[in-house]
């Protein structure tokens, strides 16, 4: 037998001691968190009266128990648990506030493992590639970290984005097994049908572990958003990449929620709010322009801009991995839908809810406050105002009493880009709240309703193009009709721009 063939059998023999650990860490605990749960939910009639504490105290002990094992398995597992924090319209406080730690607490590969997958990937080493290459990465998350470099020759700094190697040897065992879990879940739970969960993962993930899809997904943002004036936006250029590579433009910034860098350096907390808005609508709403659909605080960075005075900061956007289009018709009716919600126009919310994602007359209030994040009484009247903390625990109190099962049946049934729109809004919605604005939702809401009233505008613009010429009376009527509640829109836009702009020079 030969040296190479015993190496083999060892690497073999090792691989597959590790995957036993691996597996036996998530079964294991799958199993303890079922029983934990069917005791509890059994109990529930020797327990009416602390019933609430109970099954939050069951919540916080499961979470507790998975966050243990999603940081010892790693890999995809990271990334599973952090979606799962940001789901703040799906899952019971416990969990997402047990699994936050996640956002901050990445692998990190060594620099040997690397320099082996530069030669692999590339054929030649790092230091062929960057006159300087910091071993220490500057950032990590779940699926890759990044380096800081030199690029050999032109002396350029750049951000080299690497994916962890050892993705390559378990993301097919780890996506069987979080197949395994849901699937065992909804067998034992079946009112808890978390599947979509672990499909969506099946299909999102292996875009995102393609390198030259971000580079594409980047390029093709930068481009649409140069055309777009007014808004400090910044995407990183590509200077190469490959399916496990991305060497990009270097562009260093702050987190969105490091209140103390932005108050010191005379940032205006509403600007950015509203440059936010403004960015993540234009990717919803754009006629050419498809989404990014993991906009959470790690992908996102301030930095001061001196060269002009309004704004005074630059928004950078990390992170292109994945990216979806939406259907033109689901943005329309998504639009119209907004505004519904915006002018609190119940039956035109009932109405486009319907065509948005199928949801019925029972189902709809339960999807107005997912759509929200707000109570139901609330979407009914105005749903500018902003959240109190007794409403935030009225939702988390309703959740530990049964709207969390009837949630997870009807996103269930939700047409998949939908649950990306609406991981979506959660994210800019807590982005803004940490922000921390003087003026609470309601620009960033005037804003949303500009967007919708603009895609709206569109779609009747090209309705009336179908019924013959514009200068036809009753074509005309129906113009002058959709431009003036366009206007309107705008117009209270502006007025209220003006109002903050004033506002801000009273001390």
């Amino acid at each position: 037998m030969g040296a190479g063939t015993v190496y083999t059998f060892a690497d073999d023999l090792k691989h597959g001691y590790t995957a036993m650990k691996r597996t036996g860490r998530v079964l294991a605990t799958l199993a303890i968190c079922i029983n934990d749960y069917r005791v509890t939910l059994n109990g529930k009639a020797e327990n009416e009266e602390q019933w609430p504490t109970v099954v939050k105290a069951c919540h916080k002990r499961c979470a507790e128990r998975t966050l243990h094992v999603l940081e010892r398995n790693g890999s995809i597992f990271i990334k599973l648990g952090q979606a799962m924090s940001c789901m703040n319209y799906l899952l019971p406080t416990e969990w997402t506030s047990t699994f936050v730690p996640l956002q901050d607490k990445c692998p990190v590969s060594s620099y040997e493992s690397i320099e082996d997958m530069f030669i692999k990937d590339t054929g030649h080493p790092i230091t062929a590639l960057f006159d300087d290459f910091e071993r220490t990465p500057i950032g990590a998350a779940s699926l890759a970290q990044v380096h800081r470099a030199t690029l050999k020759g032109s002396g350029e700094k750049v951000a080299v984005k690497v994916q962890h190697p050892s993705l390559a040897e378990w993301v097919p065992l780890d996506l069987a097994l979080t197949r395994f879990i849901f699937s065992a879940l909804r067998r034992f739970f079946p009112d808890y049908d978390l599947e979509w969960l672990s499909e969506e993962m099946e299909t999102s993930l292996p875009q995102e572990l393609d390198f030259t899809l971000e580079g594409e997904n980047a390029l093709r943002a930068k481009a649409y958003f140069r055309n777009i004036k007014g808004i400090p936006l910044l995407i990183p250029d590509v200077r190469w990449g490959l399916k496990r590579i991305l060497v990009m433009e270097y562009i260093a910034g702050h987190r969105p929620d490091d209140l103390e860098y932005i108050d010191s350096n005379a940032i205006d907390r509403d600007e950015v709010s509203a440059a936010l808005a403004h960015i993540f609508n234009e990717m919803i709403f754009g006629d050419d322009m498809t989404r990014h659909c993991d906009p959470h605080g790690g992908n996102i960075a301030i930095r001061k801009n001196t060269s002009r005075r309004k704004p005074n900061f630059d928004i950078i956007l990390y992170d292109h991995g994945l990216y979806r289009d939406i259907p033109k018709q689901i943005r329309r009716d998504y639009a119209r839908l907004w505004l519904a919600v915006i002018n609190a126009d119940e039956n035109d919310m009932r109405k486009y809810a319907r065509k948005v994602a199928g949801i019925t007359d029972d189902q709809f209030p339960l999807f107005a406050s997912a759509i929200t994040g707000r109570d139901y009484r609330v979407v009914t009247k105005s749903v500018i105002s902003s959240r109190s903390d007794q409403e935030k625990n009225e939702i988390s109190e309703a959740m530990s009493e049964g709207m969390l099962q009837q949630l997870v049946q009807l996103l269930g049934k939700v047409p998949r880009i939908v649950l990306l729109i609406l991981k979506t809004n959660d994210l800019t919605r807590s982005l803004d709240e940490n922000l921390q604005t003087r003026g609470g939702p309601v620009r960033t809401f005037m804003i949303l309703a500009r967007y919708c009233s603009r895609t709206v505008l569109h779609e009747q613009i090209e309705n009336i193009g179908q019924n013959g010429r514009m200068i036809w009376p009753r074509n005309l009527f129906r113009l002058l009709s959709a431009w003036s509640s366009y206007v309107r829109i705008e117009l209270k836009l502006s007025l209220y721009e003006t109002y903050l702009s004033f506002s801000r020079l009273i001390p």
